[in-house]
């Protein structure tokens, strides 16, 4: 693919104005922070609910409500890393031109050496997010949370539809998929993953009482890592402020857990969560993907310092 996206400038919120609302004397200058939450609302290929568009600021509205300690780390994680959280974008008309410029914003923040976390907006946008790593690491390992395949060859005419989004992945040579939570697969993908099989490997939901962790991470060993997160991979349950709220998916911790081993076996360099769509006057769900946000970033940057954590032995 040619590379026709140009570097973006980054213009960076007030520290207490972004992720977890932190004060100017805990976060540091934005420019120092390693990690940068990345706000781009694309809604364009929606077709069931709506609502997408509003998703980044939800989770930016609610983070400051969380607990930033984590008592699996023993700290308060963002202390070690720096979260910065830049202004949101006013985002293009049309869905090429909204995918070159989320992959713009990304590579900027790729070369200055930082961690990218894109906070959606529906998940069309992982097609052009992925673009600076799959440049970058010809090994790349993509690690998605989802409901849905989403490997169609386009959807209602579109070619990047949020329902082509992980076929879009694949289009980069190397790029392989491990995903997890799947329950809702169109008959027309099923060929592309048979034959597709020694690149993709799929975690169907309905098996989700026997998943071994330990499988789910062994293609990511020792590999560079993309993780894209829909939250819709959720139980509707739990997440019923998505376009589709599926039933029968995984729980936070479910999610905690795979989460977790992936950042150890292989290196995380980028994340995206996606598909909140917010309902007015339920708190929860903005929540959840806000302490997803600060758990995945926590995983990703925090160093892992047994010595500190009480032993569950003596617990």
């Amino acid at each position: 693919m040619e590379h026709e996206a140009e570097m973006a400038e980054l213009r960076y919120r007030q520290q207490e104005d972004g992720f977890l609302g932190l004060p100017a004397r805990d976060a540091g200058e934005p420019q120092a922070a390693r990690a940068v939450v990345i706000p781009f609302g694309l809604e364009a290929s929606v077709c069931y609910g709506s609502g997408t568009a509003r998703g980044p600021e939800a989770i930016i509205a609610a983070s400051p409500q969380l607990e930033f300690f984590d008592e699996e780390l023993w700290c308060e994680p963002f202390r070690q890393f720096g979260i910065a959280t830049l202004e949101t974008p006013v985002i293009e008309a049309g869905l090429e031109a909204a995918l070159a410029q989320i992959e713009g914003l990304v590579e900027t923040v790729l070369a200055a050496g930082k961690f990218p976390l894109v906070l959606g907006g529906e998940h069309a946008l992982t097609a052009g997010a992925i673009r600076p790593f799959a440049r970058a690491y010809p090994d790349l390992a993509v690690l998605q949370f989802d409901a849905h395949t989403d490997l169609r060859d386009g959807y209602l005419g579109d070619h990047y539809s949020h329902a082509a989004a992980m076929r879009r992945v694949l289009d980069h040579a190397g790029v392989c998929l491990i995903s997890v939570g799947i329950r809702a697969t169109d008959m027309s993908e099923i060929p592309f993953i048979e034959a597709n099989s020694d690149r993709v490997n799929i975690h169907w939901a309905k098996d989700r009482r026997r998943w071994n962790v330990e499988e789910i991470i062994a293609p990511l060993k020792g590999r560079p890592v993309y993780i894209t997160f829909d939250v819709d991979g959720f139980d509707a349950s739990l997440m019923p402020a998505t376009g589709t709220p599926e039933p029968g998916g995984f729980f936070f911790d479910e999610a905690c857990e795979i989460l977790r081993a992936a950042c150890s076996a292989g290196t995380v360099v980028g994340a995206d969560i996606v598909e909140l769509a917010p309902i007015e006057g339920l708190h929860a769900c903005d929540f959840t993907a806000a302490k997803l946000a600060y758990k995945l970033l926590s995983y990703a940057l925090a160093h892992k310092d047994d010595a500190k954590r009480p032993s569950q032995a003596a617990a």
